[in-house]
């Protein structure tokens, strides 16, 4: 049975990627310092700041893949539907005229299914994040869902 401070310290480590909302990166920075101040004194600890760390890792690695898909597909998009007139037009107004998605709408399907799947992510996110820490207040061990294991 876990001492209610290793407890206390697991719940923190994953409530701390929540900093991110507020400090940026802290989602990285918190959990990072939590775990390894307390990696070798405490073995639950040690998993639920890997497991944190990881999960963090994995949305990163997930957002960046759904960045790469979204934009290039958005600029693509407005930049062949973008007439040169409204690039190199002397007037102060900027005007785009005849905007055509018909050629386009697949590949917006799929940059905005990319957008919208990002959108989920950092809502499941949020609610594994609670979900985690309430089984490491409870004292049992907790393994987040599709993530990669970076730290082992």
């Amino acid at each position: 049975m876990e001492k209610s401070s290793e407890k206390n310290t697991s719940a923190f480590a994953h409530l701390s990627t929540l900093s991110q909302y507020i400090i940026p990166f802290g989602n990285y920075i918190f959990p990072i310092i939590i775990w390894s101040s307390y990696k070798d004194k405490s073995e639950f600890v040690d998993h639920h700041g890997k497991q944190a760390l990881n999960f963090q890792l994995s949305l990163l690695l997930y957002t960046l893949i759904l960045a790469l898909i979204a934009i290039p597909i958005f600029v693509t998009v407005f930049l062949q539907n973008l007439p040169i007139e409204a690039v190199f037009n002397d007037n102060e107004d900027f005007y785009i005229r005849n905007f055509n998605f018909e050629g386009n709408i697949g590949l917006l399907s799929i940059g905005a299914t990319a957008v919208v799947l990002f959108g989920l992510l950092k809502f499941v996110e949020f609610f594994l994040v609670i979900y985690a820490s309430i089984k490491a207040s409870n004292g049992e061990l907790y393994k987040y869902p599709m993530t990669i294991s970076f730290i082992k």
